[in-house]
């Protein structure tokens, strides 16, 4: 139930205590907290990221590209951990004034270019490789349809929905059935889309496929937030269709174990330097 003894002040006021989970890393200031500088490797993309939704989309990404033979492709990652406050590092807020991860250097081109927010990102290296991202107008259109609706969406679902129900230091009605129903609804908008198509965009799978499938494809596959008995996403079949299969694909796998840090150690893979860190983990 609501606060009936709560009104807004005439001028709001931060509250150190008053963030949930991410209490020790909120503040309503931006910029460096402290100087830290970012690590390097050898590879010609230097990505600075965690396995969380937004990181994973980036990782699936370059996993894809290698595994069509995109050499150029290869890369170095390196666990940012947010919930410690790496992302305020002046290293890092050099590559994303945002401080929010993913965060990606292009070290082939001269200066050396920044990329950040990760549907630039997959844009960016869909863009550079020409591969997942259609060449015709029309389809390409399309995909960036669904690419922009996930950047647009997926903040309902995460700091809305996930907020709420899974973070917040107090569960209040309001909000979590407000968020739960418009993520019912985005739910169903892919559900009617993905009815009628393999993937997001139609026949071919994209960056669409990519950006979308590490948030509403670990919703419906209960891989986030423990609430798909609560949302009943086992009635949206299609888009668990979709997930499953996805979830198959060997540069998704692969994608996923990157940055990450927690879960069975065989799921883990905190920095990526070669192919060949993944077999390491077998």
């Amino acid at each position: 139930m609501p606060d009936p003894t709560y009104t807004p002040p005439a001028i709001w006021s931060f509250d150190a205590e008053n963030g949930g989970k991410f209490a020790n890393i909120n503040r309503p200031t931006a910029g460096a907290r402290f100087d830290k500088t970012l690590s390097r490797g050898e590879h010609p993309f230097q990505l600075h990221s965690m396995a969380t939704p937004n990181g994973v989309k980036v990782t699936v990404m370059l996993e894809e590209l290698l595994s069509a033979g995109f050499s150029g492709a290869e890369y170095d990652a390196y666990p940012v951990n947010i919930g410690e406050g790496d992302q305020f590092g002046s290293g890092f807020v050099e590559i994303n004034p945002n401080s929010k991860i993913p965060a990606l250097i292009d070290t082939t081109t001269t200066p050396e270019t920044r990329v950040f927010e990760s549907g630039s990102i997959l844009l960016y290296l869909a863009e550079k490789f020409g591969a997942f991202l259609p060449k015709d107008h029309a389809g390409r259109t399309e995909c960036l349809n669904w690419l922009f609706w996930q950047m647009g969406s997926a903040p309902f679902l995460g700091g809305g929905f996930g907020h709420f129900y899974a973070y917040a230091p107090e569960k209040y009605q309001y909000p979590i059935d407000r968020y739960a129903m418009e993520v019912k609804r985005q739910l169903d908008v892919l559900n009617q889309q993905l009815a009628n198509n393999k993937y997001i965009a139609g026949d071919e799978y994209t960056i669409a496929d990519m950006a979308i499938w590490p948030w509403y494809g670990a919703l419906v596959r209960n891989t986030v937030y423990n609430a798909a008995e609560f949302l009943q996403t086992h009635e949206y079949t299609h888009v668990v269709r979709w997930a499953n299969e996805i979830a198959e694909r060997a540069a998704v796998k692969r994608g996923m174990m990157v940055n990450r840090t927690w879960g069975e150690p065989e799921e883990q893979l905190p920095e990526r330097h070669a192919s060949s860190d993944f077999d390491a983990q077998k």
